[in-house]
Formats: structure tokens, C-alpha cells, sequence
């Protein structure tokens, strides 16, 4: 394992997974604004990735890291709001949503394109698209934490052959 994978396959994870959330909603499945805080994420380590691959160091492989830490903790988030475990943003779990809409969206035929954040529009072996994204992320979490280290060895390998 290089470095240069690690990133590589941590990155394209990000793309992966982000790919996979737009195949979903090319499909019907609209996503929620919880399900858009996990796209931003993807969308930062894929482009920490391509840095990463350029310019040396572990600053860029720790903040891919974070990135997909981060992802993964909404990810999380989100499925406690799905199960029940803890309320979610009013934003998008009810009581004010309908504030925004106006008389004519609620009465018309398709009705109001709303997306609520703690219904599960999808599910496999039981878990919804917010636990395999906080799953899979924390996956790719790891891959970015052992770039860091590679990165480390790197380093201190440059450093004995200049000695």
C-alpha cells in the first residue's frame, strides 16, 4: 500500500458514494436536506484528494480525513432522526415546513414536493442510505488515516536517504 492508493481509493470513494447519491435521485428518490449536508463533504475529500495527490505531507490526508469523519457523523446524525433516537432540524422534520409553502402548493394535484428529513425513503438489509453513507464514510475515514501515516513513513524515508 502507497500513500498514492491510499489517497486514491479514499478520494474516489467520496466520488463513489457521491455518484451513488445522484443515481439515487436520477432514480426518484429525492433527497432530503440532511442527505445534501452528506453530498458537501464527498465533495471536499474528492477534492482534497486531488491536492493530495499533487503536494507531499499529511495536512492534506488528515483534512481528507476529517472530511470523511465529518460526512460519517451526519450520516449518523441522520439515521438517529430516522429511528427516532433524538429529534432532527424542524427544518425538515415537520412542524415548520409547511410555513413556507403557500395556498396554491398545498392544493395542487402532484402536491408539494417535500422531503422529510426522519422518513427512510430507502432501505437494504434494514439500513437506510444515511447509515451505509455513515458506514462506507467511516471506511473511507480510515483509508485517509492511513495515507496520513504512509505519509509519515514517507517523510521520515526521504529524510534517512538525505542524511
Amino acid at each position: 500500500m502507497t500513500r498514492q492508493l491510499m489517497i486514491m481509493l479514499s478520494a474516489g470513494g467520496s466520488a463513489a458514494l457521491l455518484a451513488g447519491a445522484f443515481l439515487f435521485q436520477a432514480m426518484g428518490y429525492p433527497p432530503c436536506a440532511m442527505c445534501l449536508w452528506q453530498r458537501w463533504p464527498h465533495v471536499a475529500a474528492i477534492l482534497i484528494g486531488v491536492l493530495a495527490l499533487r503536494f507531499q505531507g499529511r495536512f492534506l490526508p488528515a483534512l481528507g480525513a476529517l472530511a470523511a469523519g465529518t460526512t460519517g457523523a451526519i450520516g449518523v446524525f441522520h439515521t438517529g432522526v430516522e429511528r427516532g433516537w433524538w429529534e432532527g432540524p424542524s427544518s425538515c422534520t415537520g412542524g415548520s415546513i409547511l410555513d413556507g409553502l403557500s395556498g396554491s402548493d398545498l392544493l395542487a394535484i402532484e402536491g408539494p414536493r417535500v422531503v422529510m428529513c426522519d422518513q427512510v425513503s430507502w432501505e437494504f438489509l434494514s439500513l437506510s442510505m444515511a447509515t451505509w453513507n455513515a458506514i462506507f464514510s467511516f471506511d473511507l475515514m480510515v483509508g485517509w488515516i492511513v495515507a496520513v501515516v504512509l505519509s509519515g513513513a514517507s517523510i521520515k524515508a526521504g529524510s534517512s536517504r538525505s542524511a
